[in-house]
C-alpha cells in the first residue's frame, strides 16, 4: 500500500512542488499574516536578515580562503610532481565538449586551451566534439576542426546526437550520446574505464594550463577516486569588459560566489564544468537523458547508487568562462534572464531527491536529510531572499496601522534596514576580490574604471532582482504550474 502511495502520480506532483509552493508562501508571508499576527512576521523577518548576515560571514571568509588556495596551488608545478610518477602511464583523459549553434572562434579558442596545457601526456587526451545533429553547420564544423586539431590529440571523435522522444535537448542527452561513443572507444583500445577521466568542458570554458596536470595529480593521490568528482570554479571573466553594467555585476557576483562554494567541501557540487572517472559514469547509466540541469543532478544519481562515499572534490585553479553577451544590451538581457531560468530550473533536483529518499535504503537517513537541507535552502533561497530582505520590513507596519505603534513595529524597519548596511561591508572585500581574480585571468583593471567597479554595486538591488530573484521565480511557478522549460542556447558572442 505505501509503495502504491509513493509511486503515485499524485505523490510524486506533490514532491516537485514543495520548494516552489514554499517560495510563495514565504514571498507572500506579510502580506496575508500581519494583519493577525505581526509579530510573528516581525520575528521571521529580524531572523531571515540575522541569518543572511551569517551567510554573509562565511560567504565572505571561504571567498578568502578559497583565493589563498588558489595563489598557494599556482606555486606547485604538479606536471613535474605526476611525470614522476610511474601511474600516469595508465591514465587517459577524454574530454567532452557538449555544443549546440555555438560559434565557431569560440569552439576553437576552447580546444587552444587544451592544446596548451602542460599535461606530459598530451598524447592520451581524446577529444569528443559533441554536436546535435539538428544543427546545420554541425559536420562541416567537426570536419574543419578535426583538420586543425588532430595532431595535438591522441584522437578526436565526433558526434552527432539525434534527439529521442524520451529526451530533453541540452547537455544531459548529447553528453550521455558522447559517453556511449567513449565506451566503445575504451573497449576497442582496451583501456581501463577505471582509470579514464572524463571532462565536462562547456563551449565557452577556458581550462588553466595546470588543469589535467592538476587533477591527474589529485586522482591518482585519492584512495577513494571512483566515487568523486572533481572540480574548479568556473569563473565569468572571459569577456568582462564587452559586458553591459548590470550584467557585468551579475558576473562578477556569481564568480566570487562559485569560488567561495569551492572551500565549503561538505556541500560541494560540481557546476558547468568537472571531471570524474569513466567507471562512476557507467555505473549511474550516463546522464538521465530527460533533464535539462545536469551538473548537480549527475551528482545526486551517483549518491544515491554509491551514498556518502560520492563527494566533489575541490581543485584549487580557476577555469574561466564567458558570462552572457549578445551584441546588443537588451538582447543580452533576455539572454541572461532566461540563462538564469534555466539554472534555476535546477530546483526540479529537490524533487528528484525526494523520491529517491524512499527508494535508498542503502543511505542513512541522516546523510539524505542533511543532503535535502542543503539543495532545499539553495533553491529556496533563490528567489525568496530579495523580497524578504528589501521589502517584507515595511509591510507589517503598512498592513498593520495598530503594529505600527508598538515597540516591535517601530524597531523592525530600522532593524532589518542596520542589519543589511552591515552586511554590505563585505562588497568592500569583494571588490578586491573582483580586482585580484581578473589580474589571475588578464583583466586588468585600470585607473580610469576603478570609480565605475565600486559605484556599480549601488545598483545589486536592482540586478538581484531582474536577474536573480525573478527568474528563479519564474522557474519556480512555471513546475508548480506544470509547465515545462523549454531549452534555449545562451547565446555569446
Amino acid at each position: 500500500m505505501t509503495k502504491r502511495i509513493i509511486g503515485s502520480r499524485l505523490f510524486q506532483r506533490l514532491l516537485e512542488i514543495v520548494v516552489p509552493i514554499g517560495s510563495w508562501i514565504l514571498i507572500t508571508f506579510p502580506l496575508w499574516l500581519s494583519p493577525f499576527h505581526p509579530a510573528i512576521v516581525a520575528y521571521f523577518i529580524i531572523a531571515f536578515d540575522l541569518y543572511f548576515f551569517y551567510k554573509s560571514i562565511i560567504t565572505a571568509y571561504s571567498a578568502v580562503l578559497s583565493f589563498k588556495e588558489i595563489e598557494y596551488h599556482q606555486k606547485i608545478n604538479y606536471q613535474k610532481k605526476i611525470n614522476k610518477n610511474k601511474k600516469i602511464s595508465a591514465i587517459n583523459h577524454f574530454v567532452i565538449i557538449p555544443n549546440y549553434q555555438e560559434p565557431l572562434h569560440m569552439l576553437q579558442s576552447t580546444i587552444k586551451t587544451l592544446v596548451n596545457n602542460n599535461y606530459p601526456r598530451k598524447k592520451k587526451i581524446f577529444l569528443i566534439l559533441a554536436f546535435e545533429e539538428r544543427e546545420k553547420e554541425a559536420r562541416e564544423k567537426g570536419i574543419f576542426l578535426k583538420n586543425k586539431f588532430q595532431r595535438f590529440f591522441k584522437e578526436i571523435l565526433i558526434t552527432y546526437h539525434t534527439l529521442e522522444d524520451n529526451e530533453e535537448p541540452g547537455k544531459a542527452s548529447n553528453q550521455t550520446y558522447a559517453a556511449k561513443i567513449i565506451d566503445q572507444c575504451l573497449k576497442k583500445n582496451n583501456l581501463s574505464d577505471k582509470l579514464s577521466l572524463v571532462t565536462i568542458c562547456d563551449a565557452d570554458s577556458s581550462l588553466p594550463k595546470n588543469y589535467f596536470s592538476y587533477l591527474t595529480f589529485e586522482f591518482l593521490r585519492d584512495k577513494n577516486r571512483l566515487y568523486h568528482f572533481y572540480w574548479a570554479p568556473v569563473l565569468l571573466y572571459n569577456n568582462f569588459w564587452k559586458l553591459p553594467l548590470f550584467v557585468r555585476i551579475q558576473a562578477t557576483l556569481s564568480s566570487i560566489l562559485r569560488m567561495a562554494f569551492l572551500s565549503q567541501k561538505e556541500n560541494l557540487i560540481q557546476v558547468s564544468t568537472y571531471s570524474t572517472n569513466f567507471w562512476l559514469l557507467k555505473s549511474i547509466n550516463f546522464w538521465d537523458v530527460d533533464i535539462i540541469p545536469e551538473d548537480w543532478h549527475v551528482f545526486f544519481q551517483a549518491f544515491f547508487k554509491f551514498g556518502n562515499q560520492v563527494k566533489t572534490m575541490p581543485l584549487f585553479t580557476i577555469v574561466n568562462s564567458d558570462a552572457v553577451f549578445s551584441g546588443t544590451v537588451f538582447k543580452t538581457f533576455i539572454n541572461r534572464y532566461e540563462q538564469e531560468k534555466r539554472w534555476a530550473w535546477g530546483v526540479s533536483d529537490v524533487g528528484y531527491f525526494l523520491k529517491k529518499i524512499f527508494d535508498s535504503p542503502n543511505i542513512d537517513l541522516v546523510t539524505k536529510l542533511k543532503k535535502l537541507l542543503f539543495i532545499a535552502e539553495t533553491h529556496l533561497f533563490w528567489p525568496v531572499s530579495f523580497f524578504i530582505l528589501t521589502l517584507s520590513a515595511s509591510v507589517p507596519p503598512l498592513i498593520n496601522p495598530i503594529f505600527k505603534k508598538t515597540v516591535l513595529g517601530f524597531i523592525l524597519p530600522k532593524a532589518s534596514a542596520l542589519i543589511l548596511t552591515l552586511s554590505t561591508i563585505f562588497l568592500i572585500l569583494y571588490i578586491y576580490l573582483d580586482i585580484q581574480i581578473r589580474r589571475k585571468v588578464n583583466q586588468k583593471t585600470s585607473l580610469f574604471y576603478l570609480p565605475m567597479l565600486i559605484v556599480q554595486w549601488y545598483f545589486l538591488p536592482i540586478v538581484s532582482f531582474f536577474f536573480s530573484s525573478l527568474p528563479a521565480l519564474d522557474a519556480h511557478t512555471r513546475i508548480l504550474l506544470g509547465k515545462k522549460l523549454k531549452y534555449r542556447v545562451t547565446e555569446k558572442v
